[in-house]
């Protein structure tokens, strides 16, 4: 009897035991999850999200910053499809000079390596607005492909011979298309020939 009363007292023992550590595992991992909850929404905080919100979740909410080359780039393109659609809108087939003060200025902006001159940037200004001044045959789309375009070979160096002469055949076709003289395109091709040997 004392023996199975002594295995009776073992067996409380190691159960009383066993429960007081599952009880203090459980307590354990409500503490931790508690901790990872507190740390979720400080992260969440910082970064501008709701107090709800996972860091993931929070962190791809708040925007990455953009590359300022990229910036500099869609900059210069875009105001060169403006400088372009202003040309082409005129009821006149000469441009105003302040159309071509502008035209200037972000021509000798696109480049982000090496320049070319400014004799080549007023030839290539002058060949550019002499082929879109009143040629109202450009669609939006067109212009501003002509704009990424252009801005290209003024950064020929990231393009190979064979790309720098797709784009200067796809200028001289957008040109003719927009109602530009093939002589007046031609020399519009010649003259960004010279920026691409410049800015190699």
């Amino acid at each position: 009897m004392k023996t199975i009363l002594a295995c009776a007292c073992v067996v409380m023992t190691a159960g009383s035991l066993l429960a007081q550590n599952y009880y203090m595992a459980t307590q354990q991992a409500r503490r931790d999850s508690a901790q990872n909850d507190a740390e979720q929404q400080r992260i969440s905080k910082e970064a501008g999200g709701s107090p709800g919100a996972s860091g993931a979740a929070g962190a791809a909410a708040a925007p990455a910053p953009m590359d300022p080359a990229l910036q500099a780039t869609l900059k210069n393109v875009s105001s060169l499809q403006t400088d372009f659609a202003t040309a082409i809108n005129s009821t006149s087939d000469t441009p105003d000079p302040g159309q071509k003060v502008s035209l200037l200025n972000d021509l000798s902006q696109a480049a982000q390596g090496t320049k070319a001159s400014s004799t080549s940037v007023k030839k290539v200004a002058d060949d550019l607005l002499k082929n879109l001044s009143g040629k109202k045959k450009l669609t939006a789309a067109q212009q501003t492909k002509l704009a990424r375009e252009v801005h290209a070979l003024f950064n020929s160096s990231h393009l190979t011979a064979t790309q720098q002469q797709t784009v200067l055949t796809d200028i001289q076709t957008t040109l003719t298309d927009g109602g530009a003289s093939l002589d007046d395109a031609v020399n519009t091709v010649t003259d960004l020939k010279e920026v691409i040997a410049e800015t190699k």
